[in-house]
């Protein structure tokens, strides 16, 4: 049988902006009720940036994940993974800065630079509450800088915590930038590689995009990484059963999509891994609890963090 499926849930993330669903939780307490809620219903790890409470933008000080890591990690015996994207306007420093203190058991790690083009939905949110959202959105000259001098940043930044990597590729390039580095060894095995489709700048979401990305980490990484797929937007649970179907693993999550199906938007990040759960299921799999995700990721167990 196939290992159990890892569910990833990302719960707020710097895409998607307050004014687009009541859903979106911008708080630290509406973070940590939305991340145990995603928790019970079976995630093994949840996915996390903080933002502003008075204006829900998005906040990559270390300060801003203090109220949050410490409150998940008494209710939840979840993974905590913290993002070092933070937003695509941040400098590297600026996004490895909460990684870097709190020292959690995962961190994600975008693998190349790329176009990045929010301003698609503009045109189905067009009464935006606060003129960030506006701006943000609105950027049409957006590149998210991830050079290879920025992702040894990172390593090196970590190397010493014992965190370990969500690497999030959005293309085919990012996987070749990620051989380079294990090649060099600057990173080891076993890689969990979240291959990301359908965010204008990368790699689409068609099935033969996620064949082909599936195809290439084989070729590259062998048996020596953990295949999990994003679908972004209304691609997010159609290529969640690709992924469940070919033995892989899954993120969802309101950083990803707003969406539960078509039309309907999601109460919460609980709601779309509970959707998930059927999928994963329906194909004939279970999911993993959060301690077979740390012994199959090798992570370093939740009493080694700084929170």
């Amino acid at each position: 049988m196939p290992d159990p499926v890892i569910v990833t849930a990302a719960i707020t993330g710097a895409i998607h902006t307050p004014t687009m669903s009541d859903a979106l939780p911008v708080t630290p307490e509406q973070i940590v009720d939305a991340a145990v809620g995603a928790a019970e219903a079976g995630a093994a790890i949840v996915h996390l940036h903080a933002r502003n409470p008075e204006n829900g933008a998005p906040d990559q000080s270390a300060e801003a994940f203090e109220p949050i890591l410490g409150a998940i990690k008494t209710r939840s015996d979840v993974v905590i993974n913290i993002t070092t994207g933070g937003a695509p306007t941040m400098t590297v420093a600026e996004r490895v800065r909460p990684a870097q203190h709190w020292q959690p058991e995962l961190a994600s790690l975008n693998m190349g630079s790329m176009n990045f083009g929010l301003f698609g939905m503009l045109g189905r949110f067009p009464d935006l509450k606060h003129q960030w959202e506006k701006d943000y959105l609105g950027n049409r000259d957006i590149i998210f800088r991830n050079t290879f001098q920025d992702i040894s940043f990172v390593l090196d930044t970590l190397r010493d915590s014992g965190t370990r990597f969500e690497f999030e590729c959005y293309d085919t390039a990012h996987l070749y930038n990620l051989a380079y580095f294990r090649d060099a060894g600057k990173v080891e095995g076993p890689l969990l590689i979240q291959t990301v489709f359908g965010l204008l700048g990368g790699i689409g979401a068609h099935p033969d995009d996620v064949a082909h990305m599936k195809r290439t980490a084989d070729r590259l990484f062998g048996d020596d990484y953990v295949w999990s797929v994003l679908g972004a937007g209304r691609h997010q649970m159609s290529l969640a059963a690709i992924s469940a179907a070919q033995g892989g693993n899954v993120r969802v999550g309101l950083e990803d999509s707003l969406w539960l199906e078509k039309g309907v938007m999601a109460p919460s990040s609980a709601a779309q891994v509970a959707r998930a759960k059927e999928i994963i299921e329906g194909v004939g799999r279970r999911l993993a609890t959060p301690d077979e995700a740390r012994a199959r990721l090798a992570l370093k167990g939740g009493d080694q963090t700084a929170f």
